[in-house]
């Protein structure tokens, strides 16, 4: 496959609903189109996939064999690593190192969870109970880990081929068939990952590619009663619409990675010259559009005017350009739309008296971009900038005084996905990472992951857990056996 035969095979796929344009977030031009599955090819993928499921096409698979094909479609994605990159590129304007990271990281999660289907076991116990009867008597118990029959996967733009290995990996793993929706936005890299997967050996009819808008395809993979569980990453606000649906569907079961409001905390006893670098790429990566990078920045009063001058001098020598300018560190947002939900707030911004000490402003050139904003004087309470997760290139510096005072600040928002802190006091670093109510801490660290790790998030940033032990437990469920000795 060729960029230019996935253009022309996704403009072909047949659909009922909208034709949906593709556009380049660098140039604002269309590179593509295709066209909204409609209802009766969401209907169909369901059925395509609790056939295979009824049948254990897959999940009867011996566990080494299931092993064996996740092993084969990680090494398919890495000879496919280089087309995956320019589509990754292509559609988010992201410099293509960064894209290059991304597909390395994307054919781990298939190696990591290969190793897991030879793991999936339960507990076994004899037992003298008395039950609910009273008659006491010897029992054998033991439980089995069954998969879910369809698992309906939703997966955001700001990391088409990240998100979409970090959901089929686990899930095909637990033995699950599965109904797969990428974002409108970008749905092309899911054209190439559906050809390895089939390439690889995993059978016909238990991954099912659909495309289409949330709430239109979306929507109706999460109120679908024959979908048993859904697995969303993305907006908070949209999270809640898919517990309503489950709520009044089947109560299927809903794992949600959601939103982000990270706080960063540099204690003036960091090593400054790290923090601030690492801080200041933390939070302005992909223009913002990570969940979990630290949009709030909190420095103690005695460094606070040299924290804010850093964070200022990062954000000023960050190139921002697309795939093809030379050197360039930063991509675009990713839509029109997204470019006036960000300068929405910017705007809103300068009406509350908040000081944009730089940035806060489009650049003056084709494309999505806007320039890395250092927001201060905010008011933590009422200020919008500071509550809301903004997905865009803005971070907000406050001062602290007290370790007490840091850690009110911090835990100040409706999210708790991550947290970082920069001290070189271990014991407070410690006490930290218990205080800061967030799914992931880094300490004298920021934007770790590793496959092996949980990730997932406090309050209102999500469900559940992606990676490690609890990502592939989440696309299992537990059977109680009792057994008359």
């Amino acid at each position: 496959m060729t960029v230019q035969s996935v253009l022309d095979e996704i403009r072909g796929i047949p659909g009922t609903g909208d034709v949906i344009p593709i556009v380049d977030p660098v140039t604002e031009e269309p590179i593509t189109e295709f066209t909204d599955a409609g209802p009766d090819a969401i209907n169909a993928a369901v059925a395509r996939a609790k056939e295979t499921a009824d049948a254990k096409v897959w999940s009867g698979m011996a566990d080494y064999e299931r092993a064996k094909v996740l092993w084969k479609v990680a090494d398919l994605i890495d000879e496919n690593a280089e087309l995956l990159a320019d589509l990754e590129s292509l559609n988010t304007g992201i410099p293509p190192i960064q894209a290059q990271t991304i597909t390395k990281v994307g054919s781990e999660w298939f190696r990591y969870y290969a190793g897991w289907c030879t793991k999936i076991d339960g507990i076994a116990r004899d037992v003298n109970t008395g039950g609910l009867t009273g008659v006491e008597s010897h029992m054998h118990a033991y439980t089995l880990r069954e998969p879910y029959g369809v698992v309906g996967l939703i997966f955001p733009w700001n990391g088409p081929v990240f998100n979409f290995c970090a959901k089929l990996a686990p899930a095909l793993a637990a033995g699950s068939s599965t109904v797969v929706k990428p974002a409108e936005e970008t749905p092309l890299s899911a054209l190439v990952l559906t050809r390895i997967l089939s390439e690889a050996g995993v059978p016909d009819g238990v991954v099912n590619l659909v495309n289409g808008y949330g709430h239109t395809a979306g929507a109706q993979i999460t109120a679908h009663p024959d979908v048993e569980k859904v697995a969303f990453t993305g907006s908070t606000e949209v999270g809640r619409e898919i517990v309503q649906a489950s709520a009044v569907s089947n109560l299927n079961k809903v794992t949600l990675e959601l939103g982000g409001k990270s706080p960063v905390l540099i204690f003036d006893d960091a090593d400054l010259d790290t923090a601030i670098a690492m801080a200041g790429f933390g939070c302005f990566l992909h223009s913002g559009q990570v969940c979990m990078l630290g949009s709030r920045i909190f420095a103690q009063r005695s460094v606070y005017e040299r924290v804010v001058e850093g964070i200022s001098v990062v954000a000023n020598n960050l190139l921002l350009g697309g795939p093809q300018d030379e050197g360039a560190m930063i991509g675009p947002l990713i839509s029109e739309k997204q470019l006036k939900r960000v300068m929405g707030y910017l705007e809103q911004g300068r009406s509350e008296g908040v000081d944009l000490v730089t940035g806060g402003h489009r650049l003056d050139r084709k494309g999505y971009f806007v320039h890395p904003t250092v927001a201060t004087n905010v008011n933590p309470s009422t200020s919008r900038l500071f509550q809301e997760e903004i997905f865009g290139p803005i971070v907000t510096v406050l001062p602290f005084d007290t370790e007490e005072e840091a850690i009110a600040l911090a835990n100040d928002t409706a999210y708790g996905l991550a947290g970082t802190v920069w001290t070189s006091n271990l014991a407070r670093a410690h006490r930290l990472a218990k205080e800061i109510k967030a799914g992931t801490i880094g300490l004298n660290c920021q934007l770790q992951f590793d496959h092996s790790m949980p990730f997932g998030g406090y309050k209102q940033s999500g469900w559940g857990y992606e990676a490690g032990k609890a990502g592939i437990e989440t696309y299992l469920q537990s059977k109680t056996v009792w057994a008359q000795m």
